[in-house]
């Protein structure tokens, strides 16, 4: 509830200074008989209801005070009107990714938390998976529904596609997935620890494929680079590590960057990965301009009833029963 005349609210502060007045006014003329010789007296309903009409006028004058303030119920109602952005996460599931350089875990479980972290942070975005090996397939189309993304890029695994980085079909798939898309922006953000070596589409082309759309690319190389440690399952000894070197190819990474407006970002432990998808969550804006409509009901007349049936009892009280007091 609120007032439509908030101020009128203040005449209530005078109230004492009325019942002041009324009080005196009230002092009777006539004498009465002292009874200060009798303490034990206890004075007839009659005088005690006489004299709480004073209370009784002021109760009636503030329910008129309130009613004058125009109290009112508000219902309100929204209507959101969102620009979102499209976005397309296209991830490198190949063996390399299996390097335990992001330790305590390795490459694939760092990428996949920090993805998900950042599908959580999104609101009004239709967000979908890429994941891409030898070959480049669809996990997730572009969804609102963030819990089934989730838990498909929890599902996530190396070894759902033959080994092999095929950068160009992973972005090409990418492409396609956002092509119909008629949102104010479509962003691809492709997660690559190598250098292209598999699949029919060449990173470039894909990427002047991905600017003929209007979509920008942000490309993430993850690791370190060099040599690093990398789990073996020995037949023999179990699971022991080797040094292996892993070939990053950074200059085509940037070109495609480049060629489509975005940026390139180098992660090369979890901290930097989760400072980049938080750059990439400030850049990417969703604008969400928002329409409220507010109706509102009377309520005065809860206040100014009974103040009327207060004062119209008052007045048939003040003519009959109060007529005479002894």
């Amino acid at each position: 509830m609120e007032f439509r005349h908030p101020w009128v609210l203040l005449l209530l502060l005078f109230l004492p200074l009325v019942g002041w007045l009324m009080k005196r006014r009230q002092t009777s003329p006539l004498s009465f008989s002292l009874t200060s010789a009798f303490p034990n007296a206890v004075p007839s309903f009659r005088i005690l209801l006489y004299e709480g009409l004073l209370f009784w006028r002021l109760g009636v004058l503030a329910l008129f005070i309130v009613a004058l303030a125009r109290p009112q119920s508000v219902a309100a109602e929204r209507e959101f009107q969102t620009k979102g952005v499209d976005i397309i996460i296209s991830m490198d599931i190949s063996g390399s990714m299996l390097a335990e350089d992001f330790k305590p875990e390795n490459r694939m479980l760092v990428a996949k938390q920090e993805a998900i972290r950042f599908i959580q942070s999104r609101q009004n975005d239709r967000i979908g998976l890429v994941v891409f090996a030898k070959k480049a397939f669809t996990q997730c189309p572009l969804t609102l529904d963030y819990d089934v993304l989730t838990r498909l890029t929890q599902d996530v695994q190396i070894g759902m596609i033959a080994d092999g980085t095929a950068i160009g079909m992973g972005l090409a798939t990418a492409v396609n997935r956002l092509r119909d898309s008629d949102a104010k922006s479509k962003v691809i953000i492709l997660i690559t620890d190598g250098s292209n070596n598999s699949g029919n589409i060449d990173p470039i082309t894909a990427a002047e494929l991905a600017k003929t759309f209007n979509m920008k690319v942000y490309a993430i190389c993850i690791g370190r680079g060099g040599l690093v440690p990398f789990p073996v399952n020995d037949p023999l000894f179990g699971k022991r590590y080797v040094q292996a070197d892993v070939e990053i190819d950074e200059l085509t990474l940037k070109r495609i960057a480049d060629i489509t407006g975005g940026l390139f970002f180098r992660a090369r432990d979890p901290q930097s990965l989760t400072q980049i998808y938080d750059r990439i969550n400030e850049l990417e804006k969703t604008e969400v301009k928002v329409k409220e409509y507010r109706t509102y009901e009377e309520l005065f007349a809860l206040f100014l009833l009974p103040a009327l049936l207060a004062l119209l009892f008052e007045v048939l009280l003040s003519k009959t029963y109060l007529l005479k007091v002894p």
